[in-house]
């Protein structure tokens, strides 16, 4: 598969064309940033953990029936994806109150749902990615009544085999935001898992090892990472 020109340079990650137009290829940089870009920094090695991170998660999510973008992992830091006509939405599911709701609601970091919180938001970083409702989407063409219910179920639906594969190791898998695309009018999970987009603590001491450690100056960011890939069974040393 031939690498051609640069299609778009994302904080965490490039995707570029190939010699087929139904197929690109995501670089993921060792590029870290937070609160909307204001914060940057090049942490070393996150690259190669973050596209092993999310190749294992593409395809433990496969494995449960979830269509998911990824083909191929082609190297330590490039994998081969289905080209998606992506949904411009972040669909979040908060399993505890951390973050953002914690600010707009006056929440306590920790506290647990009884049910899922399920979220939509806009993705534009200029405007810091609202907080939108389905009326909007419907309004603004972004995605149709049907698309809406589906992206939420499986927003829903991923969180529950998540739940259960971070749980095992330990872990609790706090919130995520997923992204979603269309090819051939079916919907893929797209974008990536890493634990850039989500948060995840130590069950047991509540420690932080997730990219709150980049936002907040705890340090260690990508031991880290390597922490919670190991603890849910991800080979990071394989040729």
């Amino acid at each position: 598969m031939e690498k051609k020109d640069l299609l778009t340079k994302g904080k965490a990650k490039e995707l570029y064309r190939t010699s087929d137009d139904s197929k690109l290829i995501m670089d993921f940089t060792d590029d870290t940033s937070a609160f909307d870009g204001k914060k940057i920094e090049q942490l070393a090695g996150k690259g190669t953990v973050n596209n092993r991170f999310n190749n294992f998660i593409m395809k433990y999510l496969d494995s449960k029936g979830i269509a998911c973008h990824l083909l191929d992992e082609l190297s330590d830091r490039e994998s081969l994806v289905l080209s998606l006509d992506m949904f411009p939405i972040e669909c979040v599911v908060r399993n505890y109150a951390a973050g953002s709701i914690c600010k707009r609601l006056g929440l306590e970091e920790g506290m647990k749902f009884e049910n899922p919180i399920f979220e939509f938001f806009y993705k534009d970083d200029d405007l810091g990615d609202p907080m939108i409702n389905d009326n909007h989407i419907v309004a603004f063409g972004w995605a149709n009544r049907e698309d809406i219910k589906i992206l939420e179920g499986l927003t829903l639906e991923i969180n529950k085999h998540l739940l259960e594969l971070f749980d095992s190791a330990d872990l609790i898998l706090v919130d995520f935001k997923l992204e979603f695309g269309k090819n051939n009018n079916k919907i893929f999970l797209g974008d990536e898992f890493t634990p850039d987009g989500c948060r995840v603590w130590d069950k047991e001491t509540k420690e932080k090892l997730d990219k709150d450690r980049f936002r907040l100056g705890l340090g260690d960011v990508v031991k880290s990472y390597q922490e919670i890939a190991y603890r849910i069974g991800i080979n990071l040393n394989k040729p």
